[in-house]
């Protein structure tokens, strides 16, 4: 499956790609569908009242990741890029009056989010840690419109139906799909993309950009680029700028804005410790990831659970690397996504699926290729630097305190940026030649996944979830 950069690099809300955005994204799906009137239950009357059920992990750590806001907002009309936070607030409370939703093209449904959205603790579906099923009834309370979707990471969304048809095309090894047919370089493994760079010339960046071109004006690309460079500047600025403390009764205080005073005063003094990088890597991700877990505006760098990684390694090349410029950062994007898309299309980004290693431990994968690249690395290294980073996040699991995207998440962000930043010197060190190649890495995480225990999979019923202070 070919990803685009921009299905990658998606701008939405806080505080998670999965249990968030996907959800409203799912709702706003189904709203498509009732108003296309296609696939309409036989006998049933007009639409008359909503109901969303969540299963799984988006049942379990629903509350947490506002998996149930999400999707009231999404019954509404909204979609993750559109909705402005700042009007969110009414909107629900609105609809948490009147108990029902004013639609275009559909008629006044009756939706009360404290009855109509149920957290089922006990089914899970079938088809993914993250399911949940949407339906509407008539005035006679039949059944008018039922539709399974499953949140498979990274915003994205599937239907059952679509899953089980890819799930079908995989096991069959079908050829190539119509989506990556004439595109000069449709590497799905690492390993395709390092051969076709060797028998091209090119660099990853370059092959990834010659791939996206064949949808995208060039210069619309760039645009885009860097509009997803400014979300995420924007959002990092806003966190290294607020102060108090971050909602969902944890009283998790924001830090960022603490830290970066405090390193910006001992700027000049000639007292800085020599490992002062890393704390200007930790605030970067960690301001981002408080402004995720306010439910601010953020990039899924690849999910909003790891959306701290990226930026905070983009920002350090571009304010502490000599020699850095914007075409860098352009290079930085272009090459992580292309490793974001390997990852995602052979494992995957999914906490609930196979732990934070396939959140943090991806983007800090596609941080390091980023990093590697914009610096001037080959297209081996950038290889090299991207297992480098993934290797060292294998069997970091998931385990949200209070289902909250706040502890040990926050933190962990700024790790997974160190580590990137580790990763890309040591392979810029070498040759790139080395022993595990990413494939395989990747390789491991699913496998990792697949074994890991369901209690470390974004299910808050283990790990540090279950350790909290008894004080």
């Amino acid at each position: 499956m070919f990803l685009s950069v921009f299905e990658i690099f998606k701008i939405g809300i806080g505080p998670s790609s999965s249990h968030t955005m996907g959800p409203m994204t799912a709702a706003a799906r189904f709203l498509d569908e009732l108003r296309d009137g296609r696939r309409i239950w036989p006998g049933a009357g007009a639409p008359k009242r909503l109901r969303c059920t969540l299963h799984g992990s988006l049942a379990w750590t629903g509350k947490g990741h506002a998996t149930d806001r999400a999707v009231v907002l999404g019954l509404a009309g909204c979609t993750p890029e559109t909705l402005d936070p700042d009007e969110a607030e009414a909107l629900e409370k609105k609809i948490a009056e009147e108990k029902k939703v004013h639609l275009p093209d559909l008629p006044e449904l009756d939706f009360d989010p404290d009855k109509d959205v149920i957290f089922d603790f006990e089914k899970n579906l079938p088809g993914h840690a993250n399911g949940m099923v949407i339906e509407a009834y008539d005035a006679q309370d039949r059944l008018h419109l039922q539709e399974t979707f499953y949140s498979i990471g990274g915003g994205f969304v599937l239907t059952e139906e679509e899953l089980d048809r890819m799930k079908a095309a995989e096991t069959a090894g079908n050829d190539a799909p119509d989506e990556i047919k004439g595109m000069p370089y449709p590497f799905a493994t690492a390993k395709e993309m390092l051969e076709m760079g060797q028998n091209s010339g090119k660099t990853i960046a370059q092959m990834k950009r010659a791939n996206e071109i064949t949808s995208l004006d060039p210069q619309e690309l760039d645009n885009k680029l860097w509009q997803i460079w400014e979300v995420m500047d924007g959002c990092m600025e806003r966190g290294l700028n607020t102060e108090g403390e971050l909602p969902g009764g944890l009283t998790v205080k924001r830090r960022a804005a603490a830290i970066k005073q405090q390193l910006e005063d001992e700027r000049g003094n000639n007292m800085s410790m020599p490992h002062v990088a890393n704390d200007w890597l930790s605030v970067y991700a960690m301001a981002v990831n408080e402004e995720n877990a306010a439910g601010g505006k953020v990039v899924t760098a690849p999910t909003n659970g790891a959306a701290g990684v990226i930026p905070a390694t983009v920002k350090y090349y571009r304010e502490h690397c000599p020699g850095s410029n914007d075409e860098g950062i352009k290079t930085f994007l272009l090459t992580a996504a292309a490793v974001g898309g390997i990852i995602k299309h052979n494992a995957s980004i999914s906490g609930a699926e196979v732990g934070c290693q396939g959140e943090v431990g991806s983007a800090a994968a596609m941080a390091a290729a980023g990093l590697c690249a914009a610096l001037g690395g080959t297209n081996e290294q950038i290889e090299n630097a991207a297992e480098i980073a993934l290797e060292h996040h294998l069997g970091m699991t998931c385990d949200p305190v209070g289902g909250l995207v706040q502890v040990p998440c926050i933190e962990r962000n700024g790790l997974g940026a160190i580590k990137a930043v580790s990763a890309a010197s040591l392979a810029l060190r070498g040759d790139g030649s080395h022993y595990m190649p990413l494939d395989n890495c990747v390789e491991a995480m699913r496998q990792t996944g697949v074994e890991m225990n369901d209690k470390y999979k974004e299910t808050s019923k283990g790990g540090l979830a279950v350790n909290l202070p008894e004080c």
